[in-house]
């Protein structure tokens, strides 16, 4: 049996302590930290939960949380994140326990003081992380069936964004940028063509998902680019073949470089032509 050291009593439910080789945690249970002391052991058997983040600037950023926020909201979330683990493709970082737990316990008690936030990116996030916004409405759900609190469909896209957040590993001020850049190649890209795309479509959500992975690799200088003979053909080719495509891509990378101050790669370019291409071609023959 496990035995661990109490480093920090936070509540009744709640402990910070070490193993048996100093790793710092927390460690969760009903009643676990009644009447406890710092410097006293305690065995697994009652302990219902674990948490040991993988920077040791997590976990403090974790305790420090967990002294500020009510136990139920922190359970809450715990569950919450569960779910949007399990129904999202993409590795989040797992700081979004924590990020997450901190807004929806803020959220409330601002709620609680009448005080509601308008989303003013709500229309882009439904339309461009529709997965997200759907698993912000879900929590919303949660949030009400725990414990009895409304909240407008605005806080479901706030939520939907520490979602995005965590999948870029980024930073919610940045995330907001990322948004507003998506929206913005996605106008250029429907004025172009001079038509709106079905945003429900498969091919419309690819080019998102491009989108805020092109602008994330933007904002960290990581845009892609080869040297390769046999890939400065390849992307000849793509260039002389999809030539409205291409176009329009350009005009994307003019459009980046007018507003972000940012010079878009070839290589991305032509990526993006790709994504022009099988969006435009889902269009003409569109799914079942």
């Amino acid at each position: 049996m496990v035995v661990f050291k109490i480093k920090k009593v936070i509540n009744n439910n709640i402990l910070c302590v070490t193993d048996v080789k100093s790793h710092e945690m927390i460690v969760t249970g009903c009643g676990i930290g009644f009447k406890r002391k710092v410097g006293e052991t305690i065995d697994s058997a009652a302990v219902e939960k674990v948490y040991q983040m993988t920077n040791l600037k997590i976990q403090q950023r974790l305790t420090d949380l967990l002294e500020q926020i009510p136990y139920e909201h922190f359970q809450l979330t715990d569950e919450l994140v569960e779910t949007i683990r399990a129904r999202i493709s993409y590795p989040l970082n797992e700081s979004l326990l924590i990020t997450l737990a901190d807004h929806i316990s803020f959220a409330i008690k601002r709620k609680e003081k009448g005080m509601l936030y308008a989303n003013p990116l709500l229309t882009p996030i439904r339309e461009y992380y529709p997965q997200e916004y759907q698993l912000g409405l879900y929590c919303l759900k949660r949030i009400h069936e725990k414990l009895g609190v409304d909240f407008p469909d605005d806080e479901a896209g706030f939520i939907a964004l520490h979602i995005v957040n965590a999948e870029l590993n980024t930073t919610m001020s940045a995330m907001n940028d990322i948004t507003r850049f998506v929206d913005g190649c996605v106008k250029v890209i429907e004025s172009y063509y001079q038509k709106t795309f079905n945003r429900d479509s498969l091919a419309f959500n690819r080019l998102t998902v491009h989108l805020r992975f092109f602008a994330q690799r933007l904002v960290q200088n990581e845009q892609e680019k080869y040297e390769d003979t046999h890939d400065q053909e390849f992307c000849s080719l793509i260039a002389s073949n999809c030539q409205e495509h291409y176009q329009c891509a350009k005009q994307v990378a003019a459009y980046v470089k007018t507003m972000w101050h940012k010079d878009t790669t070839r290589e991305e370019i032509l990526f993006l032509t790709i994504h022009l291409k099988r969006l435009n071609l889902a269009e003409e023959t569109p799914e079942n």
